[in-house]
């Protein structure tokens, strides 16, 4: 039995099979990470560079971007590298480091769509006050907020989750440095000391949901007023893309970390995480890109001939 002052290294989740299956596992994740990559580099450069999308939903999305990039980076790239490889070490601190980054961004990009579904309800519901409540001074204050508050957030649980002795080998089941997964390598007596933290947390994305879905329901209810359809469709326009991104993150994460233990295994845990960690950073710029109208016009003087009007 190993205890965390003895471990040096962590074993990564490796992918069974043949060879060939290990270099398709590799060109898949290539893929992917290059397709989330492009498209989400292009939305902060086009936001970036248009003016026209100098707006304080456009300035989210762009740290919305950000977030996706962020997080496909601190996974991927190391379960690539592993696979064309053929090993599954990752250092002790490059474990810790992964894992601090990882929550860091996922917590930012929930506390992130929280802000937004902020930003679309005083736009639909009280847009007289838009311009006075999400000036732009508050705007960069709520971003470095989610920032913030996304790093402390990450902190306690790494801190909390690598002081904790390990007591059950150095094997993580799974292919990047996941909390659970390392939890399970814990003592049962300690496993307590990260309880309160997690009642904590869950406390606070339950509260974050709440204001989504009232927010939402809000929404709704001001849109279904609105006696012109173009005026509805426009609103439904810039919110779908948005609950959209909601629902695939939370759909993914809830499952993964609610699934039951009586349905558990390696190969559902690697299906589940892939599509939390992995599929909606690649997803969250086609989705926005189709829906928006502005950013696809945006985007057409940056690429030639995309998004082109049939």
């Amino acid at each position: 039995m190993a205890n965390s002052s003895s471990i040096t290294h962590f074993l990564l989740l490796p992918f069974p099979g043949t060879r060939q299956l290990q270099l398709l596992h590799f060109c898949l994740f290539l893929a992917t990470y290059l397709a989330a990559l492009m498209g989400n580099v292009l939305i902060i450069t086009t936001i970036a560079w248009d003016h026209h999308l100098h707006t304080p939903m456009y300035f989210f999305l762009l740290n919305l971007a950000l977030t996706d990039l962020g997080a496909i980076s601190t996974t991927v790239p190391k379960s690539m590298a592993n696979s064309l490889r053929n090993i599954r070490d990752i250092s002790y601190s490059g474990c810790a480091a992964q894992l601090f980054f990882f929550l860091f961004f996922i917590s930012a990009e929930y506390f992130l769509l929280t802000t937004m579904s902020y930003d679309r309800y005083v736009a639909i519901c009280r847009p007289l006050h838009y311009e006075t409540l999400l000036g732009s001074r508050v705007c960069l204050h709520m971003a470095a907020a989610v920032w913030a508050c996304g790093a402390l957030y990450a902190l306690l649980h790494t801190v909390n989750t690598f002081s904790l002795p390990l007591c059950q080998g150095n094997a993580v089941h799974q292919f990047f440095c996941e909390m659970p997964q390392i939890l399970k390598l814990s003592c049962s007596s300690s496993y307590l000391r990260e309880f309160w933290l997690i009642l904590l947390s869950a406390c606070l994305l339950f509260v974050c949901f709440v204001f989504i879905v009232v927010s939402y329901v809000q929404i709704f209810r001001a849109v279904l007023r609105i006696p012109s359809q173009q005026g509805r469709h426009k609103a439904f326009a810039t919110c779908l893309p948005h609950l959209a991104v909601v629902s695939l993150f939370l759909t993914t994460a809830i499952f993964a970390n609610l699934k039951p233990s009586s349905i558990s295994s390696p190969s559902l845990d690697l299906v589940v995480s892939v599509l939390y960690s992995v599929v909606p950073p690649a997803m969250n710029p086609l989705i926005y890109s189709l829906r928006n109208q502005e950013l696809k016009a945006a985007l057409s003087k940056q690429i030639p001939g995309c998004f082109q009007k049939q």
